[in-house]
């Protein structure tokens, strides 16, 4: 039997970016799946965009929150589906056949725990950027995040039956730290070898990268131990300094063409 697919939309005045995450929905050849949109009591137009998208299978709740993780708790309570995606606003599937294809490898691999694959990275006209700095490995362990958030969140498909509530004290990792758990609950890991999410950069790095990269750390070094992370963080260093060559390139290219 084909799984269904719990699809989880956490927004709050998104109204610029959650048309295209609802077209990427609502185009799916693959119609096993629910939409949940949790939304943080937007003032904007945000709730009379999700529901003018006209996707029968929403389910759009809008109620106060403490933040991104609590709303993301808030869905997995209600969510019914045998297989989880949090796709943020701005987000959106390669593909209209993702979900399609996703349904078939799990029917032909006996529902693995997690299924995950590869990102790309878009600006905000859905034009390809690059993909994503980290790139999916073909065999996916507890061990694979030693190097980090190795999966993009949203590319990181897990068995509902794994799922526990993301940890609120971890204000803006707390997604690692939730992979993780899930990685240890899981028997078999399964890598689709395709690009499966489009993830928006929009041009900015978060203005809560320092404190992100310490709640990392911390997380790391309960699962992973001190002097292993210490050890493994003076590694990230090119790849950081790397990294953020990129995004400011990203960034110049955005915004010639946004002037052009």
């Amino acid at each position: 039997m084909a799984p269904l697919f719990s699809i989880i939309t956490v927004t709050y005045n998104a109204a610029e970016t959650l048309p295209a995450t609802l077209k990427s929905v609502k185009e799916q050849s693959c119609d096993l799946f629910e939409h949940i949109i949790m939304d943080g009591v937007s003032t904007d137009r945000t709730l009379k965009i999700a529901i003018d998208a006209g996707i029968p299978q929403s389910r759009i709740v809008s109620s106060p929150d403490k933040g991104i993780y609590d709303a993301m708790n808030k869905a997995l309570d209600i969510a019914k589906g045998d297989y989880l995606i949090f796709l943020n606003a701005g987000d959106s599937f390669h593909s209209p056949d993702t979900l399609a294809l996703l349904a078939k490898e799990i029917v032909d691999n006996d529902y693995p725990g997690i299924v995950y694959g590869q990102t790309d990275l878009v600006d905000s006209r859905r034009r390809f950027i690059a993909p994503r700095h980290l790139t999916a490995p073909e065999t996916l362990t507890l061990d694979s995040f030693k190097e980090g958030m190795v999966v993009c969140h949203q590319a990181f498909i897990v068995n509902r039956k794994l799922a526990q509530p993301y940890d609120l004290r971890f204000r803006y990792s707390a997604d690692y730290e939730w992979c993780i758990r899930c990685l240890q609950r899981s028997r078999h890991n399964l890598y689709v070898p395709e690009v499966l999410i489009d993830y928006l950069f929009e041009g900015t790095t978060t203005a809560n990268r320092r404190k992100s990269l310490i709640e990392r750390f911390k997380i790391m070094r309960y699962y992973y131990g001190l002097f292993p992370t210490v050890a493994r963080h003076a590694a990230f260093l090119p790849r950081f300094l790397k990294q953020r060559h990129i995004e400011r390139q990203s960034v110049k290219d955005i915004e010639s063409q946004q002037n052009n």
